[in-house]
């Protein structure tokens, strides 16, 4: 039995990709009773056999295109508290699965639909990925060099605008159903979640205090102290001493005179001066001048490092599984502790004692 606050919520996963198995990740982390919906045949849609965004569930084949598949699943979803869906608008109405039918059985249900574009609007009967969805709302031409948009990994656009949207919008369905007694549909959209994200950039372009274009601002590494520096050994430092009284312990480590630059945030002969004083010793020296200080320096470490980093295995941020090193669930909590994650389950793993538990069957 969990002991995660959300112990007792009844997840009902359709199996997909990105944000939607993300989502459901963090729900079980948190000690929900997340069941996968399983095609038999079917492998990780990534090809990963160690797919951390899996692990936490237990997973039951299904074929829903039969009879006796859209039956288990119906009477699943009769029980769940929670639905969780990531394909194009219309796939589950076709399967007989959509909310109408299945929010009418059960009308606490909470049906959550994770998709790019959203269920409405021109776009949302066609294809994407997280680029294509990050780049409609500006986030993406905000980010990157002064000459090529990047990509920031898929974090912004699947886990943030998507994930972390999705989750939200169940949170507050399942508050509010505590008062209403009803379900409802949340229709998540990476799109609308990535645009919510950038209110602070839209802000500050609204206030004339962003540029409108990429790597000229305080927070894109327009900044002279904002930004990467390249070491001796090639490694890089990560500074960000925005605020004046940390600039000035910045200085002060590094043996300069903080009244050079009263300007400090837009300076190209600050950035010109750090870059060359960074290139004069390794990466891993400068942060032991930085040791316990709040001159805002830190290592930029490879995904390798980061597990090993002092800070990361104080507060476990990482946990080792079979030998390997995966993310651990956040947040923390002071009573309701959630049991460590399970590894992902083989398709069908746990299903027989997942329907037990749910329809007594």
């Amino acid at each position: 039995m969990s002991t995660g606050p959300l112990a007792g919520l009844k997840v009902l996963e359709f199996n997909g990709l990105g944000p939607a198995p993300f989502a459901c990740m963090v729900l079980a982390d948190l000690g929900a009773d997340v069941l996968r919906i399983d095609r038999a045949g079917a492998e990780n849609l990534l090809g990963l056999q160690r797919d951390f965004m899996e692990r936490g569930r237990r997973s039951l084949l299904l074929d829903l295109k039969t009879a006796e598949g859209l039956e288990t699943a119906q009477k699943l979803a009769a029980r769940a508290d929670v639905l969780v869906e990531g394909f194009r608008p219309g796939v589950m109405e076709r399967l007989g699965l959509g909310p109408k039918p299945l929010c009418a059985a059960n009308p606490g249900l909470i049906y959550a639909r994770m998709t790019g574009w959203g269920q409405t609007g021109p776009l949302a009967p066609t294809a994407g990925h997280d680029l294509t969805y990050l780049a409609l709302t500006g986030a993406l031409h905000a980010i990157g060099t002064s000459a090529q948009p990047l990509p920031p990994l898929n974090l912004v656009g699947d886990f943030g605008g998507g994930s972390m949207f999705l989750i939200t919008g169940i949170l507050a369905a399942l508050y509010e159903r505590q008062r209403s007694g009803l379900g409802q549909v949340i229709d998540a959209a990476i799109t609308d979640g990535t645009t919510a994200l950038m209110a602070m950039i839209y802000a500050m372009r609204a206030e004339g205090l962003w540029r409108d274009q990429r790597a000229a601002n305080l927070l894109d590494g327009g900044a002279a102290v904002y930004r990467s520096y390249v070491c001796a050994d090639g490694k890089h430092v990560a500074i960000a001493p925005l605020e004046r009284k940390f600039f000035e312990i910045f200085c002060a480590r590094l043996g300069l005179n903080a009244a050079e630059w009263p300007d400090h945030t837009a300076n190209p002969a600050l950035h010109a001066r750090l870059a060359a004083l960074f290139l004069g010793k390794p990466r891993d020296e400068w942060c032991a001048l930085f040791e316990d200080s709040d001159g805002c320096v830190a290592p930029v470490l490879s995904l390798d490092e980061a597990p090993r980093h002092k800070h990361n295995q104080a507060r476990g941020s990482f946990m080792t599984v079979d030998g390997v090193a995966q993310p651990a669930p956040a947040p923390r909590f002071s009573r309701s502790v959630p049991p460590p994650p399970a590894p992902r389950p083989a398709p069908g793993e746990g299903g027989a004692d997942a329907l037990r538990d749910w329809l007594g069957e």
